[in-house]
């Protein structure tokens, strides 16, 4: 509230200069609204003003509230009242007019100055409130200017137009305000100059380091620098032991469903910021361009601007001192004076004898080392023993220390009591932000860009279709450098991606092997004598061997024999040494890596399979490759091979290709598959193989077998032109492998296929056109081929939360599945009356909203939930009731069912009391569902459900089963399992007359798994 105060004080002295220069003194009483209406005529205008400023107010606000959040804890709520107070009442009193302004030569501090020493200063404050007031008044003022100064020139003949200019002006000053620096009021005593230079030290680090270059090798217009705090996406990282492997891929894998680009869920790596929040140091390692410096930037610009919230809240009021190693190479690591020579070397004369220092030694410094692995080798070993140094005098730093992993292990910094993290590659949720913030970034280009800027949207949208659509996209662009490559090369075709891969990787190899370290002057790339082509030589080389011997990774010392090899027969470089050569392509070239100690394998096998293509081709090893063809390991290499080879070549690999297929019954379909795929890739072939291409693709039509999808999919959207417009001719078992197929290649030609496939009215057609929806944009689909189905005949399910917002659209739903996570029920609003809802909430169901849907005969409900408005249950005609017990005695009010035939309960537990159950004396069907390894609750009150035929217990510790039961069976025969099972828990069974059926599901006894059991008269099922 006092924040809020004060950015209205702060905004409507602005508004009163703006729109009135000097103030009349009955106007210095008025609030906002009333001093817009007197100065601005008509009703529209006046609103659009007062948007304005009120934008401004909160831009004040949102500055200000964490530093009073932070500053002076132990001051009395009464006494920082009084503080604002004093502010706003001399803020009213000051003259801030235009004139006085311009007299202070716009000057923060002598504005300052001169309003103290003309208003009277605010009587009764102690000593720490003045101090507060002090430094308030000051960032006010501050503010102030800054606002004045980005002002138009009113003239109230011109306010049509000035207001037309001015549609975006809040957010504009907000952009100014956000890039100050945070004030901090820590200053040791006798060190009175300290606050003053921090303060422009971090307005220095503000502005300085908050830029980023988002990819400038395809076009230097879109290369231009753009803020970095715009463009930041926040990415993952897990705890690394060092000892992490990737798992390997042989067959790509088909096209994922929309789902996949939701938020991950909790299985995922933990978010950067969240893993940086729970350690004071930490070395983070990630591999080239996984955006470890732009990390780095991010904090120090945060942490100058005391911006962090969530887990790194605690950092604000921390000053960030960003070290780049590199600039030390040859040379002394810095001593703590001249540790802002990176940054802020502009200013370091002004700086106050032993600031860093003072700063380390306070706690408050937050540095930020960054990359270990662009010093040289030798160079490496003095770095952990600078810090060592630093860390003993200055035990109470943060530290985040960044490199590559090949320079420095896990346990690089263990003794200094690192902790170790590993930025993650991408996941497409953080592939689909990165696109989105990239897009956001480069508006600011303005008429840099390659287009105007309306019609980024556009390209943003193309761009996330194609990387849905095309599974080896996602795949490629899993680091932000290679993400911001794909972004700038889509721009700058004019929103037009390569026909294939080629050129992707072609790229994606230049940069990470060569380019990036030539444009940034990496002194560990910078000694080495090798060229783009030499690297690329050896890289090729060394990726070959590997998958000659059908491997993904090898020692290091081989692969020092093997580069050694190859050095010899390049006379004209002088480094012979195979190791020495390894070590620095691994440590430099981006594209290698150790996945354990002593072993090397390359970052991504896309890169090993296209530089072992490039080499199979450059060395003419055509017929390896077609004596390989029937092998998954060599698939994508022989694909890309096609793509790299001279017409000659091509000719004879897919000639051989061919031939095998003919001549070798037992490998003909994976052959012809290749052959059909490797059409991505071919530029050209010559008119007879061709007609061999087109009879190969026809013997593999239609599909017919649940594995044929995939597989065809991987051929490519060419494959779409030889599939039936209908399904007149096929039978109905190859009509759903064809939907699948489609699905799976996906794009605007597989949609327009599919919407002519929804004429057919088979069910499994139909059913299969539904599952296809999860694959589309869920409004086009919607639109185009699900609005056109009988859906009243079938369960619809959604996985994401696009299809949730389609739903509308469909007309004939009658039975729903929500699958993903909602946070309660309102999603139905809009829908029409449902027969059928499974639905996951996490957060508050109101069951109220039901009565839209009064017909519904099945609820599932599960989920972190909690329940309101049962009573609406008795309005519904339900025969299946699924909900989650919030308690030990069920289901609070909830009401009888006369029609229920069948309950499920969740979260259910050995303090469970199933008393609540008496009412519901028509249920034959009782699902009870624990959580893993959880006792049974007691089930004596169960013959109150005297038509009870069928009882399911789902993941209980199967302890609590009764050995009496046992007993009660005549003869000396024995119950397997039973026998070991405690007594207490299903007495109550023996008297439910009509129980048929018992269900145990994933139940644990103390020698395992429950496989078996025996009851007498029972059906019994274990699973």
């Amino acid at each position: 509230m006092a924040a809020l105060r004060l950015g209205t004080t702060v905004a409507k002295a602005a508004a009163q200069v703006w729109l009135g220069g000097k103030r009349r003194e009955q106007e210095r009483r008025m609030d906002m609204a009333e001093l817009v209406r007197l100065r601005v005529s008509g009703l529209r205008f006046q609103r659009g003003v007062q948007r304005q400023f009120e934008e401004i107010a909160d831009a004040v606000y949102d500055r200000l509230a964490p530093f009073l959040a932070r500053e002076f804890p132990g001051l009395e709520e009464s006494g920082r009242q009084a503080v604002v107070n004093g502010v706003c009442d001399t803020f009213a009193a000051a003259d801030l007019s235009d004139e006085a302004v311009l007299a202070a030569d716009a000057n923060p501090a002598e504005i300052v100055r001169r309003v103290t020493g003309a208003v009277r200063p605010p009587v009764g404050l102690g000593e720490a409130e003045t101090r507060l007031f002090e430094v308030l008044f000051a960032e006010c003022v501050e503010y102030y200017v800054r606002i004045v100064r980005g002002l138009p020139v009113f003239e109230e003949r011109a306010l049509t137009e000035l207001l037309g200019r001015t549609t975006s002006l809040g957010a504009e000053i907000a952009r100014v305000l956000e890039r100050l620096p945070d004030r901090s009021l820590f200053a040791p005593e006798g060190t009175d100059r300290d606050a003053d230079f921090r303060r422009r030290y971090l307005e220095l680090v503000s502005t300085a380091l908050d830029e980023v270059e988002l990819f400038r090798r395809t076009s230097d217009r879109a290369g231009a620098r753009v803020r970095l705090s715009v463009a930041y996406v926040s990415l993952r990282a897990t705890g690394d032991d060092g000892g992490r492997r990737r798992p390997d891929r042989h067959l790509p894998g088909p096209r994922p469903d929309m789902s996949v680009w939701e938020e991950p869920g909790e299985s995922a790596g933990m978010r950067v910021e969240a893993a940086l929040g729970s350690t004071s140091r930490v070395l983070l390692r990630g591999e080239a361009g996984s955006g470890k410096t732009t990390l780095l930037r991010w904090l120090a610009v945060t942490a100058a601007r005391g911006a962090f919230t969530g887990e790194l809240a605690g950092w604000n009021g921390l000053t960030p001192v960003f070290v780049k190693l590199r600039e030390y190479s040859g040379r002394e690591l810095p001593r703590p004076e001249a540790m802002l020579d990176s940054v802020a070397e502009s200013i370091s004369g002004i700086m106050p004898r032993a600031w860093v220092e003072r700063q380390l030694e306070s706690g408050r410094a937050l540095l930020l080392i960054d990359g270990v692995d662009e010093l040289l080798d030798t160079e490496r070993r003095g770095v952990r023993d600078w810090l060592r140094r630093l860390l003993v005098a200055y035990g109470e730093v943060r530290v985040v220390v960044t490199s590559r992993p090949a320079a420095a292990g896990a346990d690089w910094l263990r003794q200094e009591k690192f902790t170790a993290l590993q930025l993650d590659r991408m996941s497409p949720p953080d592939l689909a932000a990165f696109v989105r913030q990239w897009h956001q970034a480069v508006r600011e280009l303005g008429d840099e860009l390659p287009c105007p800027v309306d019609e980024l949207p556009r390209y943003e949208q193309s761009l996330s279709n194609s990387l849905k659509d095309r599974p080896h996209l996602p795949s490629l662009a899993g680091t932000p450098l290679l993400a911001a490559m794909l972004c700038a090369m889509h721009l700058n075709r004019g929103s037009r991606l390569p026909r294939d891969r080629m050129e992707l990787y072609r790229n994606a190899l230049h940069t990470l092997v060569h380019d990036r370290d030539a444009d940034r002057n990496v002194p560990s790339a910078a000694g080495s004598r090798l060229s783009l082509g030499d690297k690329l030589v050896l890289l090729r080389d060394l990726a070959w061997r590997l998958s000659d011997n059908n491997r993904s990774e090898i020692p290091l010392d081989r692969a020092g024999e093997y580069v050694g090899r190859r050095l010899v027969g390049m006379r004209h470089l002088e480094e012979q040494d195979g190791r020495r050569v390894v070590e620095q392509l691994r440590g430099r070239s981006g594209l290698l890596r150790s996945p354990a100690e002593g072993r090397l394998d390359f970052v991504h096998r896309t890169f090993q399979e296209y530089l072992a293509a490039e080499e199979a081709v450059q060395e003419d090893r055509i017929g390896n490759l077609v004596g390989r063809a029937h092998l998954d390991l060599w698939r994508e290499t022989i694909i890309m091979a096609a793509g790299h080879a001279n017409s000659p070549q091509r000719e004879e690999l897919l000639d051989g290709i061919l031939g095998r297929a003919r001549e070798e019954p037992r490998h003909a379909r994976t052959l012809r598959l290749l052959a059909a795929a490797c059409q991505e890739t071919v530029p050209s072939v010559s008119e007879e193989l061709a007609g061999r291409l087109e009879e190969a693709v026809s013997a593999l039509l239609p599909p017919r077998r649940s594995t044929d999808p995939p597989a065809l999919a991987a051929v490519g959207p060419s494959l779409l032109r030889r599939l039936p417009r209908s399904f007149a001719e096929l039978t109905s078992k190859a009509a759903v492998q064809t939907v699948r197929t489609v699905a799976l290649i996906g794009g605007e030609q597989a949609l327009g296929l599919l919407e002519g496939y929804a004429e057919d009215r088979r069910l499994d057609v139909v059913a299969a056109l539904i599952d296809a929806w999860a694959y589309f944009d869920a409004d086009a689909y919607a639109e185009r081929v699900m609005a056109r189905l009988p859906l009243h005949e079938y369960s619809v399910d959604v996985t994401h939360s696009a299809q949730l917002r389609a739903l509308v659209r469909l007309r004939s739903l009658a039975s729903l599945r929500i699958l993903c996570r909602v946070r309660d029920l309102s999603v139905l609003d809009g829908l029409p009356p449902l027969r059928e809802l499974v639905c996951r909430v996490d957060g508050t169901a109101d069951l109220s909203l039901l009565k839209r849907h009064p017909g519904l005969r099945s609820l599932q409900l599960y989920g972190s939930l909690s329940l309101r408005n049962l009573d609406a249950l008795t309005e519904l005609p339900l025969h299946l009731l699924q909900l989650p017990l919030a308690g030990p005695d069920g289901i609070e009010a909830l009401p009888a069912l006369p029609r229920l035939l069948s309950l499920v309960l969740s979260r259910v537990t050995a303090d469970t009391r199933l008393g609540f159950l008496a009412p519901f004396t028509r249920v034959e069907g009782l699902y009870l569902l624990g959580t893993r390894r959880t006792r049974l609750p007691d089930l004596t009150p169960l013959p109150t459900l005297p038509d009870l035929r069928h009882l399911a217990l789902y993941y209980f510790d199967a302890l609590d089963l009764p050995q009496r039961l046992a007993s009660a069976r005549p003869g000396p025969d024995s119950l397997g399992l039973y026998d070991c099972l405690l007594p207490d828990r299903l007495d109550g069974m023996s008297t439910l007359p009509r129980l048929r059926r018992l269900t145990l599901r994933d139940c644990e006894a103390p020698e395992g798994r429950v496989t078996e059991l025996t009851l007498p008269g029972v059906d019994v099922t274990v699973t």
